[in-house]
C-alpha cells in the first residue's frame, strides 16, 4: 500500500484577514516604518535611470547611455575617493573591532559589578553623540594652538616647539591617524555591548575546570575566552564589511580642503560634485557614481553573505 502524501491546508483568506485584524496594533505600529522605507529607500530607486542621461535638472535629460561611466572611470579624483573609501573603512573596522574586544575582556575581568557598569556606561555614551558635536570637540582638542589639549602636552614635554604645533586635522600625514582615534573613542562602546553579551554567556564551569588544571588568567583567556569570542568577532566583521561603502558623515565633518587627497571618500565625492562643482551640477554623472557605489556594496553584501554561511553554520546576513 503506497504512502499517502499529506498536504498541509493552506490558510484561507478569511483566516489571514482574521489574524491581521487580531494583531492590527502591530500593523499600525509597523505602518510608519513601512512608509518611511518606501519614501526614502524604494522610491529613489526610480532615479537610477538618470545615471544613463545628461541631466542637470533644468531641461529634459538627454540619454547618453554609458558615457557617464566612461567619464567616471577616467577621473583621477574618482579613483582616489574609491581607494580612500576602501582603505579608511576597512582599517577603521579592524581597529574598532580589535579595540572593542580588548576593552570587553578587560571589563569582564573587573570583579566589582557596579564599577564595571559605570565604566561600560562611560565608554558607551559617545556613541549617542552626533558626528557634528564630536568633530567640534576634537577640533578643539587637536587644535594647533595653546588651547589645543594635545599640542599643549606635546609642547610641555618638549616633543614639539610652541612655534611648530601639529595641525592634526589639517595635515595629510596626521588626518587618518586622528580619524581612527576619534572613531575608536566614539564607536568602541557600541561593539563592547555585543562582545560583553558573548562573554556573559560563557559557561563558568570551563573557567573552574581550567583553574583546577592549573591555568592562570592568561591561560583562561587564551584557551577559553578567545575561542568563545572568535565566532562573534568574525560575525561582527562580516556584518560591518558589507557597509564599508557607506562612509560619509564621519569623514565629511572632519575633512577640509587641505586633506581631501586622503580623506575624500565616494559619498563626499558625490556631494562635492553635486553641490560644489562651481557650475550647474550634472546629476546624471553623480547618479552614475552612486549607482556604481551601490553595485560594489551589493557585491560585498553577497560575498559577505556567502562567507557568513560558512562561518555561522549556514546562516547568512540576508
Amino acid at each position: 500500500m503506497g504512502e499517502k502524501k499529506i498536504k498541509k491546508a493552506k490558510p484561507s483568506a478569511k483566516k489571514t484577514l482574521a489574524r491581521m485584524y487580531k494583531y492590527k496594533g502591530f500593523y499600525v505600529m509597523f505602518l510608519p516604518v513601512l512608509v518611511f522605507a518606501i519614501i526614502f529607500f524604494y522610491a529613489p530607486m526610480f532615479g537610477i535611470r538618470y545615471a544613463f542621461t545628461n541631466y542637470n535638472g533644468i531641461k529634459a535629460p538627454d540619454i547618453v547611455w554609458f558615457e557617464n561611466f566612461k567619464r567616471m572611470f577616467s577621473m583621477k579624483n574618482f579613483w582616489g575617493a574609491f581607494w580612500n573609501t576602501i582603505q579608511i573603512s576597512v582599517i577603521k573596522l579592524l581597529l574598532t573591532t580589535a579595540f572593542a574586544v580588548i576593552v570587553s575582556i578587560l571589563l569582564n575581568e573587573i570583579a566589582s559589578l557596579l564599577f564595571k557598569k559605570v565604566v561600560q556606561t562611560i565608554i558607551y555614551l559617545p556613541h549617542f553623540m552626533s558626528w557634528v558635536v564630536t568633530a567640534s570637540i576634537f577640533s578643539l582638542i587637536l587644535s594647533p594652538s595653546s588651547s589645543g589639549l594635545v599640542n599643549s602636552f606635546l609642547v610641555k614635554f618638549g616633543i614639539v616647539d610652541s612655534g611648530s604645533m601639529i595641525y592634526f586635522l589639517g595635515s595629510t600625514k596626521w588626518w587618518r591617524p586622528a580619524y581612527y582615534v576619534i572613531n575608536l573613542w566614539k564607536e568602541t562602546g557600541w561593539q563592547t555591548v555585543i562582545f560583553m553579551a558573548t562573554l556573559a554567556g560563557i559557561n563558568t564551569d570551563l573557567y573552574e575546570a581550567a583553574a583546577i588544571d592549573g591555568a592562570g588568567r592568561w591561560g583562561k583567556m587564551r584557551y577559553i575566552t578567545f575561542p568563545q569570542l572568535a565566532n562573534t568577532i568574525l560575525t561582527v566583521i562580516i556584518l560591518n564589511l558589507a557597509k564599508v561603502m557607506n562612509l560619509f558623515e564621519s569623514a565629511f565633518v572632519l575633512q577640509n580642503d587641505a586633506t581631501l587627497s586622503v580623506s575624500n571618500v565616494l559619498e563626499t565625492y558625490i556631494y562635492y560634485q553635486s553641490f560644489n562643482s562651481g557650475g550647474i551640477p550634472n546629476y546624471g554623472y553623480t547618479t552614475a557614481v552612486g549607482l556604481f557605489k551601490s553595485m560594489v556594496g551589493m557585491v560585498l553584501v553577497l560575498v559577505c553573505n556567502q562567507w557568513s554561511k560558512k562561518v555561522r553554520d549556514g546562516r547568512g546576513i540576508v
